[in-house]
């Protein structure tokens, strides 16, 4: 029995929606799981040479703890990772990870329902802002109730893509986190509150209005001092009116529009947005 299941990228926060907001873009991981006679895994792209291959690596532990979510036995399994998602940068590759592991252990016959695989996805990766837009593409609104993820799809406006510059350095999700304070100004938070409405009918609707409804003011520059070049050049983009923020926890930087410079060595991906999320072929 072999499975084929494709991932998408994802960019959390879009600049005000913290933690609620996510975009799936249409590059992909590719990952091939095969029944075994022992498990394994190997890796080409992203992170080869550099994951760890083990029992911990994090596809394997998704798969194990979604058969045993089901109570089932976790099969030997094969498991071949063709990687093209940055690692450490911001734009979900532990969440594309998560859900390939969740969409191959069903194909392999977990018995997980198709309505716990967010919920599940969010345990897992802590919260739904970047597992959301990998399950279901397009433009997603998250929030927790109670202690399970929920998300709502939304398709972004025709013809929209985005511009992702990717540096070399690389930051943990949990020191960027680190970062932010235990509490905001009154004002930020109510301009945030506006700004993240606005960005649902801009994502959606009115791609105009991007500049005004990607203006953050609660984290990205709490987190300054952990990509001083990365919150520069937002800065920089946004002065010549192009819409741009952090990409999720950072370092990389989204923006909506093309033909800008960005800094020596850094990476330049332009990519369209991706409606579908993630993808399954075989049983």
């Amino acid at each position: 029995m072999t499975v084929v299941v494709q991932a998408p990228a994802t960019s959390a926060n879009l600049g005000p929606g913290f933690d609620c907001l996510g975009l799936a873009l249409e590059f992909r991981d590719r990952v091939t799981f095969e029944m075994a006679d022992r498990t394994s895994v190997t890796v080409n792209g992203e992170g080869a040479g550099e994951v760890n291959r083990g029992p911990d690596h994090l596809i394997l532990a998704t798969v194990r703890r979604a058969f045993q979510e089901c109570g089932q036995p976790v099969p030997d399994i094969a498991v071949h990772c063709e990687n093209n998602i940055p690692h450490g940068r911001g734009l979900g590759s532990s969440s594309a990870a998560i859900v390939t592991g969740l969409a191959g252990a069903r194909g392999l016959g977990a018995r997980l329902d198709e309505a716990d695989v967010l919920a599940l996805a969010t345990r897992i990766e802590g919260h739904p802002d970047n597992v959301a837009p990998a399950l279901l593409g397009g433009l997603t609104i998250s929030w927790m109730q109670g202690v399970s993820g929920r998300a709502v799809r939304l398709d972004p406006a025709a013809g929209l893509a985005a511009t992702v510059a990717v540096p070399d350095d690389r930051l943990p999700t949990s020191t960027a986190r680190s970062l932010l304070p235990d509490s905001v100004p009154f004002g930020d938070a109510v301009h945030v509150l506006g700004r993240s409405a606005l960005a649902v009918a801009a994502f959606t609707s009115h791609p105009e209005l991007l500049l005004p409804a990607t203006e953050d003011r609660i984290h990205q520059s709490y987190r300054a001092q952990a990509y001083p070049q990365s919150l520069a050049l937002v800065h920089e983009l946004r002065e010549r009116g192009i819409p741009a923020a952090i990409s999720g926890a950072g370092p990389s930087v989204i923006a909506f529009g093309s033909g800008f410079p960005i800094p020596d060595g850094w990476r330049r991906l332009e990519v369209p947005l991706a409606t579908e999320g993630v993808r399954v072929s075989g049983p």
